[in-house]
């Protein structure tokens, strides 16, 4: 069977960084304790300009120099996030006109917490394998929402990440091996309509739902390709927190290693949507030829998306032709809490 894969990726991260110790100074907390606890010592915010779209653009120019494409060889593009900047209003459509896609593209938003981009991935490898269109694009971006004073708040970040899938052989810089999903309604978390910020079930989060989803669609993506995590070199989970995916990787068999290059939750905390598309982004930057990778993301409400893929020879070629996420990851303004809750409401 013909094979699909990535054929370009890009990942944009805005330059801006609160520290945890700024958070817990306001609300009186142990900056010490929330940083031991979650993992992470601060996250990237958005400019007073910036929001899911910009980041879904900027992202989006740099998987196309990667592929060395251009936006009119888009077929589908589709944008997973939970901070749309429009309720009703694709931010698709807005992309796919930001880099020059044809009236015949295909585009819509998904939403499933933050395996939305995930899912795109998946409903665009469909397209093209089933060759309705040539080239698709699944971006993840968010600008995390959390409410003042919540645990969320210091974890919730801003950024994403762009992946084209092709199935031109001598293009794939990472062949898709696999994928499937792990679905169950275990209501962690969640945001009803109209409400600004989301809420969720504390520890309830942990056990029940990100390590039995996580644990469950990468267990039977394993099962399914009769692979063992010594088979691989990379492994990237979802982040929520820096302590999480550790967990996961330790309960599953992966060591520390292969999951360390991916862990960018540590840097600039849970990007929501981004956040396992960009520790993808980020080991393709630093993977050489013939390395295995296996990504499995994690959705509240609840799912998981498991994915295996194999690098070429020609991802070498193209890791320079755009800003790398660690590029991103080391650019930095720190602010404190005040022009932060400004930055979260674009308020000039």
């Amino acid at each position: 069977m013909e094979k699909i894969g990535i054929v370009g990726y890009g990942a944009y991260i805005p330059k801006f960084r609160i520290k945890a110790e700024a958070i817990a100074e306001v609300w009186g907390e142990n900056a010490d304790k929330i940083k031991a606890g979650l993992g992470l010592t601060e996250k990237s915010l958005p400019a007073k300009d910036e929001d899911t779209t910009t980041i879904s653009v900027q992202a989006a120019r740099n998987a196309l120099l990667r592929a060395g494409i251009v936006g009119k060889k888009i077929g589908a593009l589709y944008i997973g996030s939970e901070s749309h900047p429009y309720a009703v209003k694709p931010t698709a459509a807005t992309v796919a006109d930001a880099i020059q896609a044809g009236f015949d593209t295909m585009a819509a938003d998904t939403e499933f917490a933050c395996k939305a981009g995930s899912a795109a991935i998946q409903m665009v490898a469909g397209l093209v394998k089933s060759e309705m269109i040539e080239y698709g694009m699944a971006i993840g971006s968010d600008t995390s929402q959390s409410s003042q004073g919540n645990a969320l708040e210091y974890s919730a970040a801003s950024g994403g990440a762009a992946f084209i899938l092709g199935r031109e052989k001598k293009e794939i810089i990472a062949e898709l091996e696999k994928t499937l999903s792990f679905t169950s309604d275990t209501p962690d978390f969640w945001r009803r309509g109209l409400q600004e910020t989301p809420e969720h079930a504390g520890r309830f989060t942990g056990e029940p739902a990100y390590m039995k989803h996580v644990l469950g669609a990468t267990q039977m993506i394993l099962s399914e390709t009769n692979s063992k995590p010594s088979d691989f070199d990379y492994a990237v989970f979802h982040m929520p927190n820096g302590k999480f995916p550790l967990q996961a990787a330790k309960k599953l068999g992966f060591s520390t290693e292969q999951v360390k290059p991916g862990l960018v939750v540590s840097k600039i905390g849970n990007t929501y949507s981004g956040s396992s598309l960009l520790g993808l982004s980020s080991v393709l930057d630093i993977a050489k030829a013939g390395q295995k990778i296996l990504v499995t993301s994690y959705g509240s409400g609840s799912g998981s998306d498991s994915f295996i893929f194999k690098t070429t020879k020609r991802l070498e070629e193209v890791q320079d032709k755009a800003k790398k996420t660690e590029d991103y990851v080391a650019r930095k303004e720190y602010v404190g809490y005040s022009k932060y809750r400004q930055h979260m409401a674009m308020v000039v």
